[in-house]
């Protein structure tokens, strides 16, 4: 079998299986979602064994330690995959929600009714517990899905998908048993072949880096929704708490470097930047953090702090998603300049002000054009668990469509039903 004869066959498996999706009660999906979390807990070893497979590879092949740790599963994520998917069947269905409804002067009843999109093709990188949310917020909101990670995670996304498939058919007869599919075929051939089967995919969302997700943009003849960087923000205005914007802003940039809302350039306001920049740049430095700094930032790091060893800042190096231990610091004259600083170089992902004005705070949370605007709080944040969706099936900045974290409502569409008692149109 070829692999245009091979994605289609998927495709027309999947096709297939939205169809019987839709029929599934809440409560059969949900039986099917507490049953997978069940056996991740049961089967934590045998997904650990096939990670440790990825590891070992991907260290071979020189992954960053940054990349290695998006790889990486244990027992504490593990669990955290199996939370994830009790949070899915905890939300209400977002199907068959009535979203608007009116009767016309002639008696027609008319209904928008929120269904399943039905085929969505998710194109991924590293992180494999994206296996694990992609497929159960597609399945609960009655899709079925199509997964392509990366070849270096292709071991651990077999054993999850595997998992979910075999618990979702022990816990409903009506399971379909290609609701859930895995690529097998890790090239990248693969990812064309698939995005042009418009007939059978109604949905594609690429998660990963840049590259990945352009070409995946520029390839596709199926309808995507997308963020093509995280190039995210944290601003330390003249009125910020300066405890507090310490810790955001160690926050956004070192708990987890190589994800997408992790902060790649630190903004300061020239009036506090000799008292903050000292102190949160040994910080900083302490976790190994590189710093590419403007002119101003060096000047005042160079004199206070010890081996601080920056490196200048490019105009480039503001445009960058770095996905590692690297930060871009610059101090700005004002709010307006960090404003127009954000609007011009950041990729409309996830931007953060540290201020007790709340002025300032409002005029940055309005101006600010990105998917999600912080006020006093890091970057990290943006995340579909974070914010209750109980998992994210990705991020968007598009303004069409979907925006910020997508969860089960993101993955409907709509439909209209109209009702009537014989009325004809004149």
């Amino acid at each position: 079998m070829t692999l245009t004869e091979q994605m289609a066959q998927l495709a027309r498996q999947a096709k297939a299986a939205s169809r019987e999706l839709a029929k599934l009660s809440t409560r059969e999906k949900n039986d099917c979602l507490l049953a997978m979390a069940e056996t991740f807990e049961k089967n934590s070893s045998a997904v650990n064994k096939a990670n440790a497979l990825d590891m070992d590879a991907a260290a071979k092949n020189g992954l960053s330690s940054a990349m290695l740790d998006r790889l990486k599963l244990d027992d504490k994520r593990i669990s955290g995959m199996a939370r994830g998917l009790r949070e899915v069947a905890a939300l209400p269905d977002p199907v068959g929600r009535i979203l608007d409804e009116r009767i016309r002067p002639n008696g027609l009843k008319l209904q928008k009714i929120s269904t399943p999109i039905g085929v969505v093709a998710i194109i991924y990188e590293s992180r494999p517990n994206v296996t694990a949310d992609a497929a159960s917020l597609c399945f609960k909101s009655g899709n079925a899905t199509i997964l392509r990670g990366g070849r270096e995670a292709i071991y651990s996304n077999r054993a999850i998908a595997q998992l979910m498939i075999d618990a979702g058919k022990k816990a409903s007869a009506r399971f379909p048993e290609f609701g859930i599919q895995v690529v097998p075929v890790t090239g990248r051939e693969a990812i064309p072949a698939l995005l042009s089967l418009t007939q059978y995919i109604d949905l594609c969302m690429p998660r990963g880096g840049e590259g990945l997700i352009r070409a995946v943009a520029e390839c596709s003849k199926v309808p995507v929704i997308k963020h093509y960087k995280g190039v995210c923000h944290v601003f330390v205005d003249a009125d910020a708490d300066l405890i507090m914007a310490q810790e955001i802003a160690l926050n956004a940039k070192t708990q987890r470097p190589a994800v997408c809302n992790a902060m790649e350039t630190l903004l300061v306001d020239r009036r506090i930047a000799e008292k903050f920049l000292p102190a949160v740049a040994e910080k900083l430095l302490a976790k190994h953090v590189e710093l590419r700094a403007d002119d101003v930032s060096r000047r005042i790091l160079d004199a206070k702090v010890q081996n601080a060893k920056l490196r200048a800042v490019t105009e480039q190096d503001f445009f960058t998603e770095y996905n590692d231990y690297i930060l871009n610091v610059r101090v700005v004259e004002d709010l307006k300049q960090a404003i127009d600083h954000i609007n011009y170089y950041g990729s409309a992902h996830s931007d953060s002000i540290v201020t007790k004005n709340e002025l300032h705070a409002k005029q940055f949370l309005d101006e600010v054009d990105s998917a999600a605007v912080y006020w006093n709080a890091s970057t990290r944040f943006t995340d579909g668990g974070e914010f209750g969706m109980g998992a994210e099936i990705g991020i968007s900045t598009d303004k069409i469509g979907a925006r910020g974290p997508m969860g089960l409502e993101e993955l409907t569409s709509y439909k209209w039903i109209g009702t009537g008692t014989g009325q004809i149109r004149t």
